[in-house]
């Protein structure tokens, strides 16, 4: 049975390029019926936190793409000591007195494998038959000391006792399969089978970087992205499933996913079309659910807006943001504050580029005549069939911009028809009688 895993260590936010080789690891686990697990390297005593442990499980969870098994690599000391020794009695590796690194002047003990020198090759499962010549490598250390581990021996000793079939990492990855081999030759443990996979890359094809590209879960889930985007996106990204689809769900993408289609040449990342798949998914997202992270967003700076309002602006929201961030964002622009509260206007400003103030009042008499005239109740189509002849006639441009920003106050906004019906004809003429008032 194929048993995957995805073993990332705990210093520092999670790297969407882990998130990637994770979904990978689980598709391919998932569509051969097989297992797939989580382990934390935390062999790296130096840079480890609890917390960035945590963040992992967090990331995880968050994306959906949850483990069968989950833990944490030092649980399994006492059996690295075990094997590190029995690998000392059997001549296997030494223990080698030598000068420390950072100080000459002092003695350390570390551990090291007997290379046997040999040519190992091994078959990448996406890039092909590889060969290395191992003599280079010399008798590499394995431990710090019979009780300190380091990470290609760990790797190895974990995934021999879980019994994993297929190791699917990035390709980077791939000039420490010889020492693996070596150590797992020397344990006597099966040897699984390999595939690399393509870095994810930059537009300008450098490798991403969280530091300089912020190519982290978080900083991609605080800007309000949404996790089933991000996982559809990455599935994409050096692999394709050989059809024009695009819109996968997750056990879709468990149906469809083989090792067969995945690319050998690097990916590019584009936020672009990571946007648009999560656009693509925030429409379909049901609507009281909807509701709720607007109402969210919303509150968290305005307590005071009703959710009545609120719900019938959720049309022009959908069709303004591509993620949750733009709402945010919009918010904070105070792009929506006009449906609340009436605008402060500039009295200079309430006259088409092309027009004067007595042209604006004329307009705007005209208007709200025609809206004084409708039902209490209307929808914007009745302002726009109420108004259209004669903007047509006078420019739509000279008739409509007065309206819109007697209306809104700002340059940009949804246009005067959608504006008058969401906030109600008594609130529409009291805002265009006050513009009238402003103009000379």
């Amino acid at each position: 049975m194929v048993v995957t895993r995805i073993a990332p260590s705990p210093t520092g936010e999670m790297h969407i390029g882990t998130v990637r080789t994770a979904l990978f690891n689980y598709l391919y686990a998932k569509h051969h019926g097989g297992t797939y697990f989580v382990r934390i390297e935390d062999t790296d005593k130096e840079r480890n936190r609890p917390e960035w442990v945590d963040a992992i499980w967090r990331d995880f969870e968050w994306c959906g793409i949850l483990p069968d098994k989950r833990y944490i690599q030092s649980e399994h000391l006492e059996r690295h000591r075990a094997l590190l020794t029995d690998l000392v009695n059997r001549d296997k590796a030494y223990v080698s007195k030598e000068p420390a690194k950072d100080d000459a002047s002092r003695t350390v003990e570390v551990v090291r494998l007997r290379n046997p020198g040999t040519s190992v090759t091994f078959t990448d499962l996406i890039r092909g038959d590889v060969t290395f010549d191992t003599t280079e490598l010399g008798d590499f250390v394995i431990a710090r000391s019979l009780s300190d581990p380091l990470y290609h021996f760990a790797v190895v000793a974990d995934d021999g006792d879980a019994g994993v079939t297929h190791v699917l990492r990035a390709e980077e990855h791939i000039s420490n399969t010889p020492r693996q081999i070596l150590i797992q030759e020397a344990l006597g443990m099966p040897r699984p089978a390999y595939g690399h996979l393509p870095l994810i890359l930059a537009p300008d094809r450098s490798k991403l970087s969280k530091r300089k590209h912020g190519a982290s879960v978080t900083v991609y889930r605080d800007r309000g992205f949404i996790p089933e985007a991000m996982i559809n996106y990455l599935a994409l990204l050096g692999w394709n499933p050989g059809t024009e689809q695009e819109i996968f769900s997750l056990p879709q993408l468990v149906t469809a996913f083989d090792l067969d289609r995945v690319h050998h040449a690097g990916a590019v990342f584009d936020e672009t079309k990571l946007t648009w798949f999560n656009r693509e998914y925030l429409v379909r997202v049901p609507e009281e659910e909807y509701l709720r992270n607007v109402l969210e967003r919303v509150h968290r700076a305005h307590p005071e807006w009703p959710e009545s309002l609120i719900r019938t602006l959720l049309p022009i929201i959908k069709e303004r943001i591509s993620l949750w961030g733009d709402l945010d964002a919009t918010i904070a622009a105070g792009e929506l504050d006009f449906f609340f509260a009436p605008p402060t206007l500039d009295a200079g400003r309430i006259p088409d580029k092309k027009s004067d103030a007595a042209s604006a009042r004329e307009h705007l008499t005209v208007a709200a005549k025609a809206i004084d005239a409708l039902p209490e109740h209307f929808v914007a189509d009745d302002v726009k069939n109420a108004l259209w002849d004669y903007a047509t006639e006078k420019g739509r441009g000279a008739v409509l911009w007065p309206l819109r920003y007697s209306l809104s106050g700002r340059d940009r906004s949804p246009d005067p028809f959608t504006i008058a019906a969401l906030i109600g004809k008594a609130e529409t003429l009291s805002r265009v009688t006050k513009a009238m008032e402003l103009l000379p």
